[in-house]
């Protein structure tokens, strides 16, 4: 309310035509454009192995992809925005959130939520160990945590989810919705990832929810060879397959294309991640930090 809430600020100013999409596109499905992208695996598996054997560092595929996305929101805040009520609002955060079994060798124990907060410094090491962290306290036979507890009761009281869950949905819409929730729950992230290549499928192009205000949605697939010429000669070459689903309302095309063009470089160079930005941009009054995670033994 007033322009403010618990996980963002209204932006003013803004361009005419971007002030009126809200209005063509009310909701986040009328809004989603689908990209797809192809991350080079000789590249990130080199980079991995070089890792490993030089410095000792483990890294997987996926802390690359978040450390590359966090890096590029340091140098183009725009996409970290979100619609809330037809208004543009900067996030006061970066942030991801993303599922994994609670116990990789058995589907049947269920899955776990993890929600991340990253600083806009953040290293590749740093993205990391923030994420490390956060999925080891998730695995494994862990006490119920708040959304859990939650759900459970509100689904003990027949019809009590349906109006406690339409509540919330106005309080929301005007900056009131309590910021415990929006602190818990993954639906008030910048971006949400999840890795279907860890349970065999391909690549997907995920829907962004109308609940919460996550903007960006990447889905990592199956390994694909692809035929190429090089030097005149054909061979196979492994690609690692991202579905990307955005919200267009966010920003301008040149903003996204911007934004997509560093993601793809840190890709291709991951090495650049390893030291902190030189500079970081903010939106305007929305400066935010967060403290480092302690590396895992």
């Amino acid at each position: 309310m007033f322009g403010r809430r618990p996980d963002g600020r209204r932006i003013d100013g803004i361009d005419p035509v971007m002030k009126i999409t809200p209005y063509v596109m009310p909701m986040r499905c009328d809004a989603q454009v689908f990209l797809k992208h192809r991350a080079d695996m000789e590249i990130l598996s080199r980079y991995i192995r070089r890792q490993k054997r030089e410095k000792n560092e483990q890294i997987s595929y996926m802390q690359i992809i978040v450390a590359a996305y966090v890096r590029a929101i340091s140098r183009n805040p725009e996409v970290n925005r979100f619609i809330m009520n037809k208004q543009l609002f900067a996030r006061n955060n970066c942030s991801a959130a993303f599922t994994i079994l609670k116990d990789p060798s058995d589907a049947d124990k269920g899955e776990a939520v993890v929600k991340i907060k990253f600083d806009l410094t953040d290293t590749l090491y740093d993205v990391r160990d923030r994420m490390a962290a956060a999925v080891a306290a998730n695995r494994g036979d862990q006490p119920a945590g708040f959304v859990e507890k939650l759900l459970s009761f509100l689904f003990a009281v027949p019809g009590l989810a349906t109006v406690t869950v339409g509540l919330v949905r106005v309080l929301d819409r005007y900056g009131l919705a309590p910021a415990v929730l929006m602190e818990e729950l993954p639906f008030y992230v910048g971006m949400y990832i999840t890795n279907t290549a860890s349970i065999g499928l391909h690549d997907v192009n995920h829907h962004l929810y109308n609940w919460g205000n996550v903007g960006l949605f990447l889905g990592m697939g199956m390994p694909e060879k692809v035929a190429e010429v090089e030097n005149g000669e054909t061979r196979m070459k492994r690609y690692l397959p991202i579905g990307i689903t955005a919200d267009e309302r966010v920003c301008s095309g040149a903003h996204y294309a911007r934004f997509f063009s560093d993601v793809k470089r840190y890709l291709e160079r991951p090495e650049l991640l390893e030291l902190p930005p030189q500079k970081v941009r903010f939106d305007n009054g929305c400066e935010y930090h967060q403290p480092k995670q302690e590396p895992t033994a």
